[in-house]
């Protein structure tokens, strides 16, 4: 699948855009972070950019004055295309694209682009085409050369469409052909999800901010083999591995995609089903970077998404990644969490308080069970064993003698 623009192979050299409507530190590090994507689309970031405003405007985003400064920059610098740090409207694109005469990008765009390399599952595969078409659908006048279209006038009227309709109900078309397949695959991963909280294993869901080391916690903790790299979305298609606490109670551990600010609305739309794993699980496991300036700003980004998605009530256990840096803060804190601890899932630091840390939440939120089976209910006894955890077991003439703490939900006597 290509993105919307092939950044890599094209080795675009960019200056990063950004109309400021607010705190200047918080453009500068919103740039840091578009820096970042850029580079991770394989793109060669020359400059910035920032005009500060009362508000964007409507028509260039940053202004009609401030975009002959830019176009003086391009020359200077011989940038081959621009990247605003919002997502532009189409007639921002269209009148950016006349002025400058170059190629103009944002960062839903940039995004999208690393969104479509990432992805390798056939549900992944699906759900980005489909963000990208939603985007592109929305976006075509503004797309200008890029989605070049006939005129009207004569000789365009008649049975023939135009460039643009025919585009558009392309895109349609393929749009509902996706939103099939994609909901055969919901209905997969219902069927599946509807087996886990048949077998009673609870179910954690990582979530944190991108490159806050989710997966490299994943790998630590179940040797999964999961693709780490420090890089934005190293990751994109969720995975869920087994993992035996340090009692011996059986987890479910699911990787999600990393959250970031002003993620684009048509990958929220698109990933639901994926995102949702969270809301469907039992605990929720927020891994924070602690050695990250940002991150006050990234854990309110992370649960503004879960809000978003409907992610609330659940209990919520925030580790604090990456403690093995320098310049830790000496308090670290989480006021929406159950518990904290500060880990470290490259050296192993604090893993150990962690695990039993959400071995005590699984425990407390269970119920005690004292009972004698029969030897004719060996599936009961199966099922404690399997979903609950094991106390004291004691064979008796008339049965198996069991003291066990068990799901609530579980029905074992």
């Amino acid at each position: 699948m290509t993105g919307l623009y092939e950044l890599k192979e094209e080795q675009e050299q960019v200056i990063l855009v950004a109309a400021s409507v607010s705190d200047e530190v918080f453009v500068q590090d919103s740039l840091d972070e578009l820096e970042e994507l850029v580079k991770t689309a394989g793109a060669v970031t020359l400059g910035r950019f920032v005009q500060n405003r009362q508000m964007i405007d409507t028509a260039t985003y940053i202004g009609s004055g401030k975009v002959m400064e830019l176009r003086e920059m391009i020359q200077i610098t011989g940038a081959t295309g621009i990247v605003c740090d919002d997502e532009l409207t189409p007639s921002q694109m269209n009148n950016l694209e006349r002025e400058l005469n170059t190629k103009i990008m944002d960062r839903t765009m940039v995004i999208l682009d690393i969104f479509a390399a990432r992805a390798s599952t056939r549900e992944g595969k699906i759900q980005v085409e489909l963000a990208q078409l939603r985007y592109r659908s929305t976006h075509l006048i503004g797309l200008g050369s890029v989605m070049s279209r006939q005129g009207g006038g004569i000789g365009t009227r008649g049975p023939g469409e135009k460039q643009l309709e025919m585009d558009r109900r392309v895109i349609r078309e393929r749009i509902s052909k996706l939103k099939s397949e994609l909901e055969q695959v919901k209905v997969n991963r219902r069927t599946q999800r509807k087996r886990r909280q048949e077998n009673g294993i609870p179910v954690i869901c990582i979530v944190g901010y991108t490159n806050a080391g989710k997966s490299t916690l994943l790998n630590t903790l179940t040797d999964s083999g999961v693709l780490s790299e420090d890089k934005l979305f190293a990751t994109l298609d969720p995975t869920t591995r087994n993992l035996v606490l340090p009692d011996g109670q059986q987890v479910l551990l699911t990787d999600t995609v990393g959250f970031i600010r002003k993620l684009p609305h048509h990958l929220i739309q698109a990933f639901r089903s994926t995102l949702e794993e969270a809301k469907y699980s039992d605990y929720i496991l927020h891994v924070v970077d602690a050695s990250n300036p940002q991150m006050d700003i990234q854990m309110h980004t992370v649960y503004e998404t879960l809000r978003e998605l409907g992610v609330e009530g659940k209990p919520i256990i925030t580790a604090f990644n990456k403690v093995d840096k320098e310049f830790i803060p000496e308090v670290l804190k989480d006021f929406k969490s159950d518990e904290t601890y500060r880990i470290s899932a490259k050296t192993g630091i604090g893993l150990e308080e962690l695990l039993n840390g959400i071995g005590r939440q699984i425990r407390e939120s269970r119920v005690y069970l004292e009972h004698l089976y029969p030897y004719s209910e060996g599936a009961k006894i199966a099922a404690v064993r399997k979903n609950g955890q094991i106390i004291e077991e004691e064979y008796r003439e008339d049965g198996i003698w069991v003291r066990a703490f068990v799901d609530r939900r579980g029905y074992y006597v």
